[in-house]
């Protein structure tokens, strides 16, 4: 099988890249090499060996990514992770974030529907899709914030209500994905993935906040938390990620237009003062905090309902929180090279 990954360099993309290289598929990954650390991570990918082809191509064109997918007519399955994948960065520059993923996803979605051999294609959406929660009663529990009812968290049938650029964007993408499924019968399925983390993932202060406060510690800089601290966050680490990807090529068939929830759920959660904590602790260290103003579109909480995906991908995360947390360090600390 020939698999096209959108944003192949990125950290889910290089996971999955490296992934289903091992496994001895032919891989054409496709990144414009515009974010921070890409370079790094297609370094490592081309120091694998195995059948994979780079494109160095932006899906914000639309010429560029036709002629892609028309020089691979083998395609079977694509991942469309390329993304701008920051609530702040998307208010900042809400035109660039717009035609990254909205303009992106449909130019990936128009040459997708041409591939003669394509049996599914996976969209990376978000749990930003569902806005702010405000109508969602939170409460505080020993010190982190959780939600009054939703013992199981935000179900896929939750109302979308967009709350930043970055969620319309995404949000105009997954409907887009959602809606050629049933328009022009292709077999997409839309996944509202929530706090992904693991290695290859060169976090900044704005995205990848898992990452950042490792690697801000390794480094030895000060932590900023925005608010409190106390909001909670459902983590799935990446391998669980790649193997939901797995399980949803090989049953394409039942589940294409369906839309599901991809976190740890509630079996997996934790603030950010928790996170601070662990860190200190596998370091043996205090880490230096500093505290600011909320930022916009920032959840109190969010935990994704994923029985839907249990269900119907015979799926559950296998990695606990204290083990990624625990995997994730050592992975920063044993790559200091890459955050010089």
């Amino acid at each position: 099988m020939t698999i096209l990954i959108t944003g192949g360099a990125g950290f889910v993309g290089s996971n999955a890249v490296a992934h289903f290289l091992a496994q001895g598929r032919r891989v054409i990954a496709l990144d414009n090499l515009g974010r921070r650390g890409t370079d790094k991570n297609l370094a490592w990918l081309q120091g694998l060996g195995g059948d994979m082809v780079f494109s160095q191509t932006d899906i914000r064109d639309a010429a560029a990514v036709t002629a892609v997918f028309r020089a691979y007519p083998d395609i079977e399955a694509l991942l469309h992770l390329a993304a701008q994948t920051a609530v702040t960065t998307s208010v900042e520059d809400p035109r660039e974030d717009f035609e990254t993923n909205a303009l992106g996803t449909f130019n990936v979605l128009e040459a997708a529907r041409r591939l003669p051999r394509l049996k599914a294609l996976l969209y990376a959406s978000t749990n930003k899709v569902y806005g702010g929660l405000t109508d969602v009663a939170v409460v505080e529990r020993d010190d982190r914030y959780a939600y009054r009812g939703c013992p199981d968290g935000i179900a896929e049938d939750r109302p979308l209500d967009f709350h930043s650029p970055y969620g319309c964007s995404k949000g105009a993408g997954d409907q887009y994905v959602v809606d050629y499924a049933r328009i022009y019968g292709l077999p997409t399925v839309v996944l509202r993935q929530c706090t992904i983390y693991g290695p290859r993932q060169l976090g900044v202060e704005d995205q990848g906040f898992m990452a950042w406060f490792c690697i801000a510690a390794m480094l030895g800089e000060p932590l900023t938390i925005y608010g409190d601290g106390k909001q909670v966050r459902d983590i799935l680490y990446v391998s669980d990620l790649l193997a939901l990807y797995e399980r949803a090529i090989e049953r394409i068939d039942r589940i294409k237009g369906q839309v599901y929830n991809v976190g740890g759920g509630p079996a997996n959660t934790i603030s950010l003062l928790e996170l601070v904590a662990r860190i200190e602790n596998l370091l043996g260290r205090r880490l230096e905090l500093r505290f600011a103003e909320w930022r916009p579109g920032d959840q109190r909480v969010f935990i994704a309902n994923i029985a839907k995906a249990a269900r119907d991908l015979d799926w559950q995360p296998q990695v606990s929180v204290e083990e990624g947390i625990e995997y994730l360090l050592a992975w920063v600390l044993d790559n200091r090279d890459l955050f010089a």
